[in-house]
C-alpha cells in the first residue's frame, strides 16, 4: 500500500493512496491517519522553529518575476522606435521584458536577477504610462525656457508649461529674473488641463508659503473692462 497524507495544523488538505489488497480495515487506516498527522506536526514543528511565519517579500537577492498591464495606446511608448525605449531599459536594470497584447491591454512581464532590477525596470515602465493628475506634484525637470515661463518634463515624455506667473509670488519681469535655466530640477504642481487644447498648467507658486497680507487678484471675467466699440458704427469721412 502507497499511502500518503498532506495537511496543515488544522487538518488534512489531500491524500493519495495505491493499495493492491481487496480492502482496507478501518483499524489499519486509522492507524496510517495518526501516524501521519503526527509525523506531520513534527516537521511543521521544526518549520516554525525556523520561520515562525512566511515574510513579508523575498530575499533582497532572490531572482523574481512580476506582471502588470498597460494600456493598449502606450505599448508603442514602451517598446520605443525599433524597440530603443526597452532595449534602454533591459540594459539599464539588467532584466528582461516581454509585452503580449491582446484585444484590451498590454501585459507586461519582467524578469529581474533581484529585488533592485526589477524595482528599476517596474518604475520606469510604471512612468511612461503615467497619466499626470491635476492636483498631483512632481519633482520635473526644465527642458527649455521661452519669454512667458518654462517647460517641465513631470514624466517621460511629458511637458507642461510652468508661466511665468506661477512661479513665485514675486512678479518678474522676464525669464532672466527667475534665476531658472535648462535642465533645473524644480518641485511643481499640476494645477490644469485646457479643455480645447489638452495641454497641461503647472505652478510653483502653489507650493510656496503665501506672503502675509498677500490678497490674490481678481480677474476679470472676459467681455469686462475697456468697453468695445461697436462694429456697426462707421465715422463719416470728411
Amino acid at each position: 500500500m502507497d499511502f500518503k497524507v498532506t495537511g496543515t495544523a488544522d487538518g488534512i488538505t489531500a491524500t493519495q493512496m495505491d493499495i493492491k489488497v481487496d480492502g482496507l480495515s478501518y483499524e489499519v487506516l486509522a492507524k496510517a491517519l495518526e501516524q501521519a498527522r503526527v509525523g506531520r506536526m513534527h516537521i511543521l514543528g521544526k518549520i516554525t522553529d525556523t520561520i515562525a511565519e512566511p515574510r513579508e517579500d523575498y530575499r533582497e537577492f532572490v531572482p523574481r518575476i512580476v506582471q502588470i498591464q498597460i494600456p493598449k495606446d502606450f505599448i508603442g511608448a514602451v517598446i520605443g522606435p525599433s524597440g530603443k525605449v526597452i532595449q534602454e531599459i533591459q540594459k539599464t536594470t539588467n532584466t528582461t521584458i516581454t509585452i503580449t497584447e491582446n484585444d484590451e491591454c498590454g501585459i507586461v512581464d519582467i524578469f529581474g536577477i533581484d529585488k533592485e532590477a526589477l524595482d528599476g525596470a517596474l518604475s520606469r515602465i510604471k512612468a511612461i504610462v503615467a497619466v499626470p493628475e491635476v492636483g498631483e506634484v512632481y519633482n520635473g525637470t526644465i527642458k527649455s525656457i521661452v519669454a512667458f515661463g518654462a517647460f517641465v518634463e513631470i514624466l517621460p515624455g511629458k511637458e507642461a508649461l510652468l508661466h511665468i506667473s506661477e512661479i513665485d509670488y514675486k512678479r518678474f519681469e522676464t525669464m532672466e529674473e527667475t534665476g531658472l535655466k535648462e535642465g533645473d530640477t524644480i518641485e511643481v504642481k499640476l494645477i490644469g488641463i485646457d479643455a480645447k487644447t489638452n495641454k497641461y498648467k503647472l505652478s510653483r507658486k502653489a507650493l510656496l508659503p503665501k506672503p502675509e497680507g498677500w490678497v490674490e487678484r481678481e480677474r476679470k471675467p472676459r467681455g469686462e473692462g475697456r468697453p468695445r466699440r461697436d462694429r456697426g458704427e462707421r465715422h463719416e469721412k470728411k
